[in-house]
């Protein structure tokens, strides 16, 4: 295995990517909707400035409100400035919003057709401080709660473009927030995001690579290695967990041998599990591999050292699509 970071990064930490990135796409595009709606609102529990609401906040300091360390009264706050006609922008850490506030985001929000967009942040091993912080199951959370969209947006590209249809389109949303430097990895003069759809983003006929999240930068690495080694392989994004777009995994799956589904996530009950309820709908039988993190809490460490621990580096995707094999 190749070296990788030990060191566990600092509360607020912004870390350095390789390649194009921009910082806080959510911010700049919470901010850019505000300057052409004055219904935006920002919320947060305290956590400011490790959600990137920033730029917002210091251009509409009055529509900025911060609840303290107190997520469940964050999303009170939200869903009843949603109820006088805002639409409300609720950030701070998924793992604390999706176990301390889950009720509140259920029936506060949910149950009552609430527009309120749950921004979630430092998902799965994005965060190096352990089980108490890493939300490693919010997918399959959020998904089990009716009239909740729930999104795992790719990069910088994907989630500005996310969080302007979300702001367009009534409801609760849940999406998880890309923070810091987030590269850029779709090309915005082609790509354009919908609320339900999967896209095609590579062809291929031997191996199928089902992807969500910032995963599919590492799906897309890992198809161009399986490229060199001989094997075609097509890459799938699955951006929308829930509506889930089961048509175009479907066609997907027919088009190729084996699949591969990755996601920054449990194994179960995420899109893994959801790609094989969808072909087991249908009566479609293909190989699958799922990679993602096992039913257990993970260790603190850098994202780099997790990564690699866990099987969600590079290394550990492409043998799984060329080889057949993930032993993780």
């Amino acid at each position: 295995m190749a070296d990788v970071p030990s060191r566990t990064g600092g509360m607020g930490e912004v870390a350095d990517v390789a390649g194009p990135y921009e910082v806080a796409p959510f911010g700049e595009a919470l901010r850019q909707l505000a300057r052409e709606r004055s219904d935006i609102v920002g919320v947060t529990a305290d956590m400011g400035r490790y959600s990137d609401i920033g730029p917002f906040k210091d251009e509409f300091p009055e529509r900025f409100f911060n609840a303290g360390m107190a997520e469940q009264s964050a999303i009170m706050i939200a869903a009843g400035l949603a109820k006088v006609g805002k639409v409300a922008f609720a950030a701070t850490y998924a793992a604390f919003l999706t176990r301390r506030a889950l009720d509140f985001m259920a029936i506060a929000c949910a149950h009552s057709m609430a527009d309120v967009k749950v921004m979630g942040g430092s998902p799965g091993l994005v965060n190096p401080y352990g089980g108490t912080h890493q939300a490693i199951e919010d997918l399959a959370v959020m998904c089990s709660i009716p009239d909740v969209t729930v999104i795992d947006p790719c990069d910088a590209v994907e989630l500005r473009q996310v969080v302007r249809a979300a702001a367009e389109t009534p409801g609760t949303f849940y999406i998880r927030n890309l923070r810091g430097k987030v590269p850029v990895v779709l090309d915005e003069s082609s790509y354009r995001f919908e609320i339900g759809k999967a896209k095609q983003l590579r062809s291929g006929t031997d191996v199928g690579i089902i992807s969500t999240g910032f995963m599919t930068a590492r799906a897309m690495q890992a198809a161009e290695r399986a490229a060199d080694a001989g094997v075609s392989c097509a890459v799938l994004h699955v951006p929308t967990l829930k509506p889930f777009d089961d048509d175009a995994v479907a066609e997907f799956a027919a088009d190729v041998g084996r699949l591969v589904t990755v996601e920054n996530h449990l194994r179960s009950r995420g899109l893994g599990s959801s790609v094989i309820e969808s072909l087991y709908s249908r009566g479609q039988v293909v190989p699958l591999i799922r990679i993602g993190l096992g039913d257990r809490f993970h260790v603190c460490g850098s994202q780099a050292y997790l990564e690699q621990l866990y099987g969600l580096d590079l290394d550990a995707i492409t043998t799984a699509v060329v080889k057949g094999q993930w032993d993780f």
